[in-house]
């Protein structure tokens, strides 16, 4: 086996070591994962949120038994497909294995260590990006149609697994008109590639078309509630963090797709990026969206910086290239994954203020990242709905409603009793079984609903709060657990007529 081969296979088996031991012991599965993961109960050609593509790999992770190694291994092989896209893009560029080894180092240990971490349309999103850049890459070398074809497809992928992807495309067209490849826009088979791309998305614009464009009232939602506050100042650093010992890497890219003459012919990607970070901080979008953006310019760079240090006195600084994103790294390594316990976190608040980790969506700090509190108190949760889930269900069929799609899929997750939780939130209200009667509730309501006995109670011979979420880590800390006994009506008028006014909203 050749050398190279052998060395990349290096990086690929470190990755996935890695990404098995990041999280500790003390955390559980990201409440978004729990949500993803359901989905594969329901398969469809969309959600109310994303599209379907996550959907059939939680589907391959039921089949294969639906355990936690199973969850984190797919994000895992997709960081580490990222790093093999990368290290053959440079192979297509004439780079050295210098080059590919310092690309592979500076990707491996950034914040794809993270988002790699969770079950999430992210890890697959970053490795299409990645994936289309390179297709540009082979078109513009070899002009061969073939590779319009098989852009279209990745696109058509990329845009099934995550909206997102449309940013790319948005900023790629503007880059391409302003550069000497315009003249991919006079091929009629990019045109003939584009329905072919039309094709595979068309089933979820279908499936949108059909269910009211959920995607619309969630993009208003996501501004309301989320993106109202981010701060495009922190958007910016954040970009610096994301790939923190690479940071030169990619400058160098930049540099050499402007001024390195072999790079002539990719200089559109440059304002590629100029433009696609700029409709990012015009529509205030969170700073992982950009993720995807950077592994190609670290290629580019990695090329260049590959050719500068080849000979006389800067071979010197190979080595210490290389170093750089291995020692700037450690510091994050301490800090942004949940490797460290939430009692330690709490005891060195200021380590995890100064990279602005504890500031949740909100706009506020807290005691814990917020994805890490993410990760507490499902499975306490879960075990003391079924606990009252079997007293009831010996008097008759027992709904388990939630106020969010993480409790809803938590339980469903961790349940030893076969519950099928809903809510009127996210995916979760078009899930509801309706075609049986209820004689009991279990009703799990966020920590500032202590009047839920009030309202529900009157409709049941039985009512009372059984039990909470106690662990004081947890971002759910307080949510509370209602028990309702002998239904004195039919409960199912008032769940229809509640996902009737929810879903009017869309």
């Amino acid at each position: 086996m050749k050398k190279n081969i052998l060395i990349l296979f290096l990086f690929v088996v470190i990755k996935f070591v890695l990404q098995y031991s990041l999280i500790g012991p003390e955390y559980e599965l990201h409440r978004d994962e729990y949500l993803h993961l359901d989905q594969a109960n329901h398969l469809a050609w969309g959600y109310l949120s994303v599209p379907p593509l996550n959907s059939w790999l939680a589907w391959l992770v039921q089949l294969f038994g639906n355990s936690v190694f199973w969850v984190k291994f797919f994000p895992a092989l997709f960081g580490a497909l990222t790093i093999v896209v990368v290290w053959q893009i440079i192979e297509e560029l004439k780079g050295s294995l210098y080059a590919q080894i310092l690309a592979a180092t500076g990707i491996l240990l950034s914040v794809l260590l993270r988002l790699n971490m969770l079950f999430q349309p992210t890890s697959l999103e970053v490795l299409l990006w990645i994936l289309m850049y390179y297709v540009l890459i082979r078109y513009f070398n070899t002009e061969k149609v073939k590779w319009l074809y098989i852009g279209a497809v990745i696109f058509g992928l990329g845009f099934l697994n995550k909206y997102n992807i449309a940013f790319l495309l948005l900023g790629i067209i503007p880059a391409l008109l302003i550069s000497k490849q315009r003249k991919i826009f006079l091929n009629p088979h990019l045109y003939s590639a584009s329905f072919l791309a039309l094709l595979v998305i068309l089933p979820n614009l279908l499936w949108q078309y059909h269910n009211d464009f959920p995607v619309i009232h969630h993009m208003k939602e996501l501004s309301e509630r989320q993106l109202a506050h981010v701060d495009r100042f922190d958007f910016l650093k954040s970009q610096i963090l994301f790939f923190v010992g690479s940071v030169f890497i990619i400058f160098a890219g930049f540099y050499a797709l402007l001024f390195y003459k072999p790079f002539e012919r990719f200089r559109f990607f440059f304002w590629n990026y100029v433009f696609v970070i700029a409709l990012f901080l015009f529509f205030k979008a969170k700073d992982y969206y950009a993720i995807g953006l950077y592994p190609i310019y670290i290629a580019f760079g990695s090329v260049y910086l590959g050719y500068l240090f080849e000979k006389g006195r800067t071979r010197i600084l190979r080595a210490i290239a290389i170093m750089l994103p291995i020692l700037l790294f450690l510091p994050l390594y301490q800090v942004a994954f949940p490797n460290k316990s939430p009692r330690y976190i709490l005891d060195h608040q200021e380590k995890y203020k100064r990279f602005g980790l504890l500031r949740w969506e909100d706009g506020k700090d807290h005691s814990l990242p917020q994805d890490f509190a993410d990760m507490q108190g499902w499975k306490e949760l879960a075990q003391k709905v079924d606990k009252e889930y079997s007293k009831l269900s010996k008097t008759g069929k027992t709904l388990v409603l939630c106020d969010n799609y993480g409790q809803a899929g938590s339980i469903n997750y961790y349940s030893k009793m076969g519950i099928k939780a809903v809510s009127f939130n996210a995916d979760y209200i078009n899930w509801f079984n309706l075609d049986q009667k209820y004689s009991n509730l279990i009703r799990i309501k966020d920590n500032d609903h202590n009047d839920e006995l009030k309202e529900t109670g009157p409709y049941f011979e039985i009512s009372k709060k059984v039990d909470s979420i106690t662990n004081p880590f947890a971002r759910e800390k307080g949510t509370l657990i209602f028990s309702f006994k002998g239904a004195k009506i039919d409960i199912r008028m008032k769940i229809k007529k509640e996902i009737d006014d929810t879903k009017s909203e869309y």
